[in-house]
């Protein structure tokens, strides 16, 4: 049996964090002939380190495997771009960035935030490892290059384009299987006076709301403020601030520089560790109880599922994202549960979820069959979906948000 070891310390790895079973990887779309293909599943089983306190979920899959034809673009979603053209706002503003500047994102996207540091006429350069997402954001005027991140490739950007006053990372160091190479790749790529911006969601959250379906394959690593200062500590970068921010139910940007650098370190950074420690982050019993809450939570769904559907209610879902998945397959929630899903992306239209095979439509579906109930699957943005399915008061519709706990508004 092989011993599986912490992708940051190397302790061996012997405490569950929760355990979800067996299940598909989140972004393994179905098409009409595969629907009786057999399908790989993995288990879906993370872990704390006794040492470090990471939680981890053990690599299922080569990165190149999973990032390598991706089927998120962050562009689809409108309060996503705002969230993006208020952070190149702030950002700008705070480091004093302007056309002498140097902006690299990791994991750019489809340009979606680099876009707005562009039009202030700040240079940017994205770094992109999902070869279909890099050539539509290079399509949009968005220089990226196509490539997974680490010291390697830190190093030829570096020698190519130059190092970087800012260094972006958001919702990326999650993805990471190797974090030590990725942080030393970001140690390597920033200027000496430089600084880097990583946000990730915030395991506090994860645990306090009941947050399990942020867990699945494409998610490495679920992050503390308290694990991610020891991790870059190692590679001689301090965090000198940190923002709690809304986006993923809850996420917390760090702001990191060359240790022994020239900003000053913040109050918020020891307040935020303080709380973290306050809640039990660096005790091995808070992270036990987890597991029941996701059990209560999938009960809970399940309830109130099996007693709308007892009540003769048609319901539909919204969404399908990662997390959905997750939540779907966990709950073994299935065609007797969900006439279908909707999904505003074409890249996910007229294809399945992997595992339960639900069939992912366009929008327009809701109008033409009048749910009573629309499940949302990306709770995160159930008030940007509410606002756009508000048609649905027309006949009596009303949402079903399955997070914290399930909840019908």
């Amino acid at each position: 049996m092989t011993t599986l070891e912490c992708a940051f310390c190397a302790e061996p790895l012997k405490r569950t964090f929760v355990d979800l079973g067996m299940a598909p990887m989140v972004s393994a779309y179905l098409v009409d002939d595969r629907l009786t293909d057999m399908e790989p599943f993995f288990p879906l089983h993370t872990y704390v380190c006794e040492k470090c306190y990471l939680v981890q979920l053990p690599q299922a899959q080569t990165p190149a495997e999973i990032f390598g034809d991706y089927p998120y673009f962050s562009s689809m979603s409108r309060s996503w771009l705002e969230h993006a053209r208020r952070y190149a706002d702030t950002t700008a503003e705070k480091f004093q960035l302007t056309a002498e500047s140097k902006v690299i994102e990791i994991a750019s996207n489809d340009g979606y935030l680099l876009q707005y540091f562009k039009e202030k006429g700040i240079p940017i350069l994205g770094v992109e490892p999902a070869a279909n997402i890099a050539k539509v954001a290079n399509g949009k005027g968005i220089d990226t290059v196509c490539k997974f991140f680490g010291k390697k490739t830190a190093e030829e950007v570096a020698a190519e384009f130059g190092k970087a006053d800012l260094i972006i990372g958001n919702n990326v160091l999650a993805h990471v299987p190797d974090l030590n190479d990725f942080v030393y790749g970001l140690q390597s790529l920033l200027n000496p006076d430089g600084a880097i911006s990583v946000e990730f969601p915030h395991l506090l959250k994860t645990i306090e709301e009941n947050q399990f379906d942020q867990i699945f394959h494409e998610h490495f690593s679920y992050l503390s403020l308290v694990t991610v200062q020891r991790i870059f500590a190692k590679y001689d970068l301090e965090i000198f601030d940190v923002l709690e921010v809304p986006t993923h139910g809850g996420s917390i940007r760090v702001y990191a520089q060359h240790s022994g650098g020239s900003r000053e370190l913040q109050k918020n950074v020891e307040g935020l560790l303080k709380r973290e420690r306050d809640a039990g982050l660096e005790d091995l019993g808070r992270y036990k109880k987890f597991s029941q809450q996701a059990v209560d939570t999938k009960h809970k769904l399940l309830s109130t599922l099996i007693e709308l559907k007892q009540a003769g209610k048609s319901i539909v879902g919204y969404g399908a994202p990662g997390k959905g998945c997750t939540m779907l397959n966990y709950c073994g929630v299935r065609s007797d549960f969900l006439d279908y899903l909707v999904d505003i992306n074409p890249e996910k239209q007229q294809k399945y979820i992997p595992g339960v095979h639900l069939p992912i439509l366009h929008p327009d579906k809701i109008k033409e069959t009048k749910p009573d109930i629309v499940l949302i699957l990306p709770w995160n943005l159930s008030a940007e979906i509410m606002d756009q399915l508000d048609f649905i008061e027309e006949w009596g519709g009303k949402f079903l948000v399955p997070i914290p706990e399930a909840r019908i508004v």
